[in-house]
């Protein structure tokens, strides 16, 4: 057996060649610690040292003669093949969707609630596109999906298909039971919404304009010079360097 080399190999067959059926059998259980050394990832468990040994018996052609654990197994597992697993020969309209797509279509149709039909219908839309998407990796055309699901519907989805046309798609899943309140947008809906938006910044806008205008005329009015007191200041001045002048007691001072 590949997975446990040629050294293994060797070694049970030097076991084969062991007369003494005890001491085959003490070297046994040494090569099986040493097989479960080699795979230390594989679980413990009585399973797992069941197929040891099993795998031992087979590595010396079901010739070993030793008191095991373990009852050898036929040599019939050999060659004994696998059970074939049953899969559906239908073939798949639209491979890219997959044959569950289908499937959840056909409970899409036996729903009774209309509700629930459109919630479904819509869920089936999304997935859809998700799927063309990792198949094609090019923009996705909704009309093709609503052509695809009608198809695989048998038309049997169309008034639903249309309803979503008409009213935009529906949020919940079918297993929600809200599909009334939770409903996408429509465009006059988003259209309405981006208006009063930007009416909203316009407002704004205005009313921070209106804002900065007062600040700086306020702020213009404090630094303006006061008018009044500086030719006041300069007269006193200009009569105080007169009388100094006119002093007598200056001049003599200054001679």
């Amino acid at each position: 057996m590949k997975e446990y080399g040629t050294n293994i190999q060797k070694l049970a067959d030097c076991i084969l060649a062991v007369a003494d059926r005890d001491q085959r059998t003490k070297q046994a259980h040494v090569l099986i610690e040493l097989m479960r050394q080699i795979h230390p990832n594989m679980r413990e468990g009585q399973d797992y040292s069941k197929k040891l040994w099993d795998d031992l018996y087979i590595i010396t052609n079901f010739e070993l003669d030793v008191d095991s654990p373990f009852p050898p197994p036929p040599k019939e597992i050999l060659g004994k093949k696998p059970m074939t697993v049953p899969y559906l020969q239908k073939d798949v309209k639209f491979r890219f969707y997959g044959r569950n797509i289908e499937i959840l279509i056909s409970k899409a149709v036996s729903t009774a609630d209309i509700d629930e039909r459109r919630a479904f219908t819509s869920y089936l839309i999304r997935q859809m596109k998700m799927f063309y998407q990792s198949w094609n990796k090019e923009t996705v055309a909704i009309d093709d999906i609503y052509t695809h699901i009608s198809i695989l519907s048998e038309r049997r989805l169309d008034s639903e298909v249309n309803f979503i046309k008409e009213n935009g798609m529906i949020e919940s899943n079918p297993k929600d039971g809200n599909s009334r309140s939770q409903r996408q947008p429509s465009n006059q809906d988003r259209n309405d919404r981006s208006s009063n938006n930007r009416n909203f910044r316009n407002n704004n806008n205005n009313n921070n304009s209106r804002n900065s205008n007062n600040t700086t005329s306020s702020s213009g009015n404090n630094n303006r010079p006061n008018s009044n007191s500086t030719p006041r200041n300069n007269n006193n001045n200009n009569n105080n360097n007169r009388n100094f002048g006119n002093n007598p007691n200056n001049n003599r001072k200054g001679r």
